[in-house]
C-alpha cells in the first residue's frame, strides 16, 4: 500500500474531525455574504481538486 496516495484524504478527513461545522458558518455570516461565497467557492474547488488528485485526475504520464 503507498501511504502517500492516502496522506491527502488522511489530511482531508483530520481537518474535517477538528473543525465544528457550527463555527465554520458563524465564522462565514460575521465575515459578510461576498466573503461567504468566496470561501465556499475556494473549499469547494480545493476539495475537487483533492479528489480528482486521490483517484488518479492528473496527467498519466
Amino acid at each position: 500500500m503507498e501511504i502517500k496516495r492516502y496522506l491527502p484524504l488522511a489530511f482531508v478527513a483530520l481537518i474535517m474531525t477538528t473543525l465544528s461545522s457550527c463555527q465554520l458558518i458563524e465564522g462565514i455570516f460575521k465575515a459578510g455574504v461576498w466573503s461567504g461565497i468566496i470561501v465556499v467557492v475556494v473549499v469547494l474547488a480545493l476539495i475537487i481538486w483533492v479528489v480528482s488528485k486521490i483517484f488518479g485526475g492528473g496527467s498519466k504520464g
